[in-house]
C-alpha cells in the first residue's frame, strides 16, 4: 500500500502506545494506597476467577549485557547470586495476594517477562513456577510462555519449561544485520537464534515468536530484507515488529547515537511497510498494531472472532479480568484500577520481605476512563469500536470524535452514528486515532516530551 507522504510527516506526532488508558503518565498523582488495591483486585477476582482465571505476569529484571535500543526496566549484571534472593521475594509477594483473595486462583496466562528471564537458571525457574503452581490451580486451556534472548537459552531451559506446561516463546531478534547490532550491542548470530527455535519445535512448542524491530539506527532496506529472508526460514508463528521508540531522556543507553543514525518520518515508515509487503508474501496476516501471525496460530484465530485483547503482556487471545504483576517494576490489572510495583530491585525486594505491597503509583479509573479504555481496546483490536449501547456514551467519546472529523476527511475512519471503522489506510495511523480519544492527553497536554514519535 503507498501512502500519501504528506500524511506520514502530517501525523509524525509523539503519542502513546496504549498499552494502558489512561498511560502511565496520565495516572492520577494520588496513588491508590495499599487498601484501595486489595479491594479493587478482591472484587475483580471474585467476579471473574471461577470462570476465566487470572493471568499472572512476572518480571524478571537482570541481563547479561546491555541492549541500547532498549526502554525496559532491567538490571545489568553477570553475578548470578541475585537469582535466588529475587525468586524468594516473588514469591513472598504472591504469598500477599494469597492472603486476601481467598479462594485458589486459577491460572488462565503465565508470562515470563524481562529484562532476561533466561538470564535465570533453569532449576531456579523451576523452583520459582512450581512453587506457584502448587498454589494456583491451571484451567483447561491455559497457556504459558516466556521472552528468550538466544544467546543465553539452553536446551535445558526449553525442557524445562515445557515440563511446566510451557507452550509459547518469543526470541528477541531485532535485526540480523551485524551493523545494527553492533551499534546497538546486541550481537546474536542466525545461526544459534534458528538452533533454539529448532530445539523449541522439537520440545512441542506449538507458538514461537520473533521480535524484530525497525527504525534502529544504521538499519536500511538491505537490513529488513536480509532479516526477514532469515526468519522466513523459521517461520514462527507470530512475528512483533515493533518501532523502535528513541527515548534518549528515558533511556540513556540511547544517547550512544544520535538522530543523525536514525531513520526518520517517511525513510522510517517505508521500512515498516517493506517487512509487512515480505512478510504477507509468505502467508502471515496483519493484527492489531505491529503484529503478524499465520492463520494457524491462535494470536490470529482470536482477531478473526474479536476476542483480541491488548495489556501491559502485549496481544493476547485471552481477556482475563485481573492480572498481577509480580517483580520489580511490574504492573497489575483489575481493569477498574492499576499498580505498579516499585522500579528498584533493592527497594522493591526489602518492601516485599516485610510482607507489604510494594505500590509506587497507580490508578482508580473513573466512569470517564472505563468508557475511553473500552473504545481504545477495541480500536487497538478490532479496527473499531461501537457505542449504540447507551452505558458505553460520554461526552469525551463524542469530544473525540468531533476531533477525529478530519481524519475522516483525510480516509483513516468512517464514522457513523453509532460506530466507528478504521480504514486500510488507517491502520498506519492508529495510535493518532486513539490520541483524538485521550481526553486526559487533551485535558493536560504535556509541556516536555514524554512519548517517541508514533512513526
Amino acid at each position: 500500500m503507498t501512502i500519501d507522504q504528506s500524511l506520514i510527516r502530517k501525523y509524525n506526532v509523539p503519542g502513546p502506545r496504549y498499552t494502558s488508558y489512561p498511560t502511565v503518565p496520565y495516572w492520577d498523582e494520588e496513588a491508590p494506597n495499599t487498601v484501595d488495591w486489595k479491594a479493587k483486585a478482591k472484587e475483580t477476582f471474585d467476579a471473574t476467577n471461577a470462570e476465566s482465571g487470572i493471568s499472572l505476569y512476572i518480571h524478571l529484571p537482570f541481563c547479561e549485557k546491555l541492549c541500547t535500543f532498549c526502554g525496559c526496566n532491567k538490571r545489568i549484571t553477570v553475578n548470578h547470586k541475585v537469582e535466588t534472593p529475587y525468586i524468594e521475594s516473588l514469591l513472598r509477594e504472591f504469598d500477599t495476594y494469597l492472603a486476601f483473595l481467598g479462594d485458589k486462583p486459577k491460572i488462565k496466562e503465565i508470562h515470563l517477562g524481562g529484562g532476561t528471564p533466561t538470564f535465570f537458571a533453569p532449576d531456579q525457574l523451576e523452583r520459582l513456577l512450581t512453587r506457584l503452581l502448587e498454589k494456583t490451580e491451571p484451567v483447561a486451556d491455559f497457556e504459558f510462555g516466556f521472552e528468550a534472548h538466544p544467546n543465553v537459552t539452553t536446551e535445558a531451559h526449553i525442557a524445562t519449561l515445557a515440563r511446566l506446561g510451557f507452550t509459547r516463546v518469543s526470541f528477541g531478534v531485532q535485526d540480523f544485520d551485524p551493523k545494527v547490532q553492533d551499534i546497538i550491542n546486541r550481537h546474536q548470530s542466525y545461526a544459534v537464534t534458528k538452533e533454539i527455535s529448532d530445539i523449541a519445535r522439537d520440545y512441542g512448542y506449538s507458538s514461537l515468536n520473533y521480535d524484530l524491530v525497525f527504525g534502529l539506527p544504521l538499519q536500511t532496506k538491505d537490513s529488513i530484507i536480509d532479516t526477514v529472508e532469515k526468519v522466513k526460514t523459521v517461520m514462527p508463528e507470530r512475528i512483533a515488529f515493533y518501532s523502535y521508540a528513541h527515548v534518549p531522556w528515558v533511556s540513556k543507553a540511547q544517547r550512544r547515537y544520535t538522530k543523525d543514525d536514525l531513520p526518520l518520518g517517511e525513510a522510517k515508515r517505508e521500512l515498516y511497510e517493506l517487512g509487512r509487503e515480505l512478510l504477507e508474501e509468505v502467508g502471515y496476516k496483519e493484527i492489531g498494531m505491529d503484529h503478524f501471525a499465520l492463520p494457524e496460530d491462535e494470536l490470529y484465530k482470536a482477531f478473526q472472532e474479536k476476542r483480541l485483547h491488548r495489556n501491559f503482556m502485549g496481544y493476547t487471545p485471552n481477556y482475563t479480568g485481573l492480572m498481577i504483576g509480580l517483580g520489580m517494576s511490574s504492573i497489575s490489572d483489575s481493569w477498574t484500577a492499576f499498580i505498579q510495583n516499585n522500579k528498584v530491585v533493592e527497594d522493591y525486594q526489602a518492601i516485599v520481605d516485610q510482607g507489604e505491597m510494594p505500590i509506587l503509583r497507580g490508578h482508580l479509573l473513573n466512569e470517564e476512563d472505563l468508557i475511553l479504555r473500552k473504545h481504545i481496546l477495541n480500536i487497538m483490536c478490532h479496527f473499531e469500536t461501537d457505542w449504540s449501547d447507551k452505558k458505553w456514551q460520554h461526552p469525551s467519546l463524542f469530544q473525540g470524535l468531533e476531533r477525529m472529523k478530519e481524519m475522516e476527511t483525510d480516509g483513516l475512519v468512517t464514522i457513523h452514528p453509532n460506530h466507528l471503522e478504521v480504514s486500510e489506510l488507517g491502520k498506519t495511523f492508529i495510535r493518532n486515532i486513539c490520541m483524538t480519544l485521550d481526553a486526559r492527553l487533551w485535558r493536560n497536554k504535556p509541556e516536555t516530551q514524554l512519548f517517541s514519535q508514533v512513526i
